[in-house]
């Protein structure tokens, strides 16, 4: 009891001293009761500004390509194309994935650790709007298998103005957890938000669709806000943080050593709960389940904890991503003592608008990246030449590299690429990568594995590179094109050259036995005789997707389904000939296959 007593005593000492520095609460509540009261009969009106996106930004991913309008985010800016109505729509906007079929292939990213148990956030979108105001709301216009929105964030940078400011600032206006709606109908999604002290017209939604039958369609964003600061806003009342209690020499002593300090040779304070007698080991294990900013801030409690918190053992894998709104050149210098052993490092997202630079990357890679042998850059539009000549300079081991959506990297840079040999595992969706890039990269990076070259527009001649890789990459296990024999997972969504009439599906199928995953979305052209030679051929065969295609009965189907046990997802959206009882007959002779049927309504 009495300890207890001696502790909160202190506590409350150092309370009053700080409080004393700030202004008491009174005073405090004073100031601002004495506002409410001066300026309530001088409020002015304000009037609340409705805005639909002008312009969208940036996004991680989206269904439809490059070159075209449909599902494209693009199409999230403006008024509704669809909204009230419900259904699968191609004027919508809609994200690559959905569900957790993704995450289960062979090609997916091994998860890292430490990341948030509240880090949701798997896709985002960053929607700019005409007039910057002080949000009041935020709604989405969810047509289709709404509740993938994990996340909404408001930026103080007005991307439309010439002087933007030093600080970018990024806030949360409302975070949840990843949601299935009970139904797959039309919403409109209006969360509580929070008030922020800034006025913003640059928006943010994070989305997590792994909990959906099938993909998220978002038709429009209103944002609504007034343009005046609310007058109540302005003033706030001094709140104590725990975590500054100890910022001086003087306040320590005074405190009776808070902090973890040694009093003597040989004796132990006893203010650190005898930590410094456990095991060095112990210790390491315990702090290697905190978070990223959590050990920064344990690291600066005491010695002990500091040695511990900055052990390069703590940081073998380092996942940015979950704090990429305030990752900066300044963090990465931080951090740099604690990465000589780094292994595993994830920079997706961050950096953008200034608060990484080429110079800062290129600095941190210099010093921890001699071992890496995973680098995720997903998203990162600081990155260029400079950045790329840096890795394939410092990075030797390196066997997994995301550049996903690093479409602001110019050509020439993906040729440094093949100065990494030991590449198993290569992310190019959405880049500016050449064919003769490509060509070289296949040529001095034999052993590839996962190879993604989804919506790289800059490829003129697909035939060219999958000679190539059948020549170069005999282990490869999974890509977005075929003609390798060892291929375990191919998506040829939306080529729409690839004709069955040629019978390269057909050949497909008799080439590729081990064959788990195939995309064949929207070529119109699959037909009875494509899905026999699967039956026949491709019984380890787990996800197809033939949306689109009319040329296909329901016999063939059903053959399908009964020569590979091992399938579990099929998606016949918009096939003709299949039908809505037809999927119900087949849903009930095989309940493990989740069959997949879109609708417009």
């Amino acid at each position: 009891m009495f300890p207890m007593l001696t502790l909160l005593s202190m506590f409350y000492y150092i309370c009053l001293r700080r409080r004393s520095r700030s202004g008491t609460r009174s005073e405090a509540l004073g100031s601002r009761r004495a506002v409410e009261l001066g300026q309530r009969s001088a409020l002015p009106v304000t009037v609340e500004v409705e805005q639909y996106g002008k312009e969208v930004l940036d996004f991680s991913s989206h269904y439809g390509s490059e070159n075209s309008m449909s599902y494209t985010m693009w199409n999230l800016a403006g008024v509704p194309n669809v909204y009230p109505s419900s259904g699968d729509f191609t004027q919508t906007a809609v994200f690559r994935t959905y569900g957790s079929w993704w995450e289960q292939c062979t090609s997916s990213a091994t998860p890292f650790r430490r990341t948030p148990p509240n880090f949701h956030s798997l896709d985002y979108l960053e929607l700019a709007f005409e007039e910057p105001v002080y949000p009041t709301a935020v709604e989405v216009l969810e047509t289709y298998h709404p509740g993938a929105i994990v996340k909404i964030l408001a930026c103080s940078l007005n991307p439309f103005s010439q002087n933007p400011p030093a600080d970018v600032r990024w806030e949360v206006l409302w975070a949840g957890k990843p949601n299935k709606a009970l139904t797959p109908q039309a919403r409109q999604f209006s969360p509580s938000i929070r008030q922020i002290s800034f006025a913003s017209n640059l928006l943010r939604l994070e989305v997590n669709s792994t909990l959906l039958d099938y993909y998220t369609e978002l038709d429009a964003v209103i944002l609504r806000g007034v343009r005046e600061r609310p007058i109540l806003a302005l003033y706030k009342i001094p709140v104590i943080d725990i975590n500054d209690l100890s910022d001086s020499e003087e306040e320590i002593s005074d405190a009776g050593g808070l902090c973890c300090r040694s009093g003597g040779e040989n004796r132990h304070n006893l203010g650190n709960g005898y930590f410094d007698r456990l095991p060095y080991e112990l210790i390491q294990l315990i702090v290697s389940h905190l978070s990223v900013p959590d050990l920064c801030r344990l690291a600066q409690s005491c010695k002990l904890f500091h040695k511990h918190c900055c052990d390069p053992l703590q940081y073998i894998q380092l996942s940015l991503q979950p704090y990429w709104a305030r990752l900066t050149d300044a963090s990465l210098s931080h951090l740099q003592s604690r990465c000589t052993l780094l292994q595993r490092l994830n920079m997706s997202w961050t950096g953008n608008r200034g608060a990484v630079t080429a110079a800062g990357f290129c600095s941190f890679m210099k010093a921890c990246g001699l071992s890496l042998v995973c680098l995720e850059l997903s998203c990162c539009h600081f990155l260029n030449e400079a950045c790329l000549e840096v890795i394939a300079q410092t990075c030797q081991c390196l066997q997994e590299l995301n550049l996903a959506s690093c479409d602001r990297l110019q050509p020439q840079a993906f040729n440094l690429i093949t100065k990494l040999p030991n590449l198993r595992r290569l992310v190019l969706y959405r880049t500016k990568v050449e064919q003769s890039a490509i060509l070289s990269i296949l040529t001095f990076c034999p052993e590839l594995r996962h190879l993604n070259l989804g919506s790289c527009v800059m490829i003129e001649d697909y035939d060219v590179v999958a000679s190539m890789l059948s020549t170069r990459c005999r282990s490869l296990r999974s890509l977005d094109l075929w003609r390798c024999r060892l291929l375990e997972e191919l998506d040829l969504g939306w080529c729409s050259t690839l004709q069955s009439s040629s019978g390269c599906f057909q050949h497909l199928a008799r080439s590729l036995p081990r064959l788990r995953k195939l995309f064949l979305t929207a070529n119109r052209t699959v037909c009875d005789s494509d899905l026999e030679e699967l039956a026949a051929n491709c019984s380890a065969l787990e996800h197809l997707d033939i949306l689109g295609t009319r040329m296909v009965s329901p016999v063939s189907l059903r053959k399908l389904l009964q020569c590979c046990p091992r399938l579990k997802l099929l998606d016949v959206s918009f096939c003709s000939q299949i039908d809505s009882r037809f999927i119900q007959e087949l849903s009930g002779l095989f309940p493990n296959v989740s069959i997949k049927k879109s609708f417009t309504q």
